[in-house]
């Protein structure tokens, strides 16, 4: 168990649209959306599905994330660049995670990988 400032140094908040890709790019363990290619479904049903899973937090849902990925607007994630960082909070050597926080649930959406 993790004391909430171990936690709180290690998230950073993210809007929305980079909540969304960052949903997306947990599918893989590199954490990109460069894998979204085995899917049979199209980029765009994925977005679709991604959505509808975040819509369930409504409008006002806050959204974080241990990935570093900065865009050039703060909040933003940049899945283009090949340059990234997270803050893990598990033992694993990969551990990428998004947080969904609304006034009636917390969503956590991870993924672990350990090479």
């Amino acid at each position: 168990m993790h004391p909430p400032e171990y936690i709180a140094q290690r998230l950073r908040e993210i809007e929305r649209a980079s909540a969304e890709n960052l949903l997306l790019a947990l599918t893989d363990d590199c954490c990109t959306l460069s894998n979204l290619k085995r899917f049979t479904e199209s980029e765009e049903e994925l977005r679709t599905m991604a959505r509808t899973i975040l819509a369930r937090y409504g409008d006002e849902a806050t959204y974080h994330a241990n990935v570093n990925r900065p865009g050039p607007v703060p909040g933003t994630l940049d899945f283009t660049t090949s340059h990234w960082g997270y803050n893990p909070l598990s033992v694993y050597s990969e551990d990428c995670g998004l947080i969904v926080v609304s006034d009636t649930e917390v969503g956590m959406f991870w993924n672990f990988s350990d090479y």
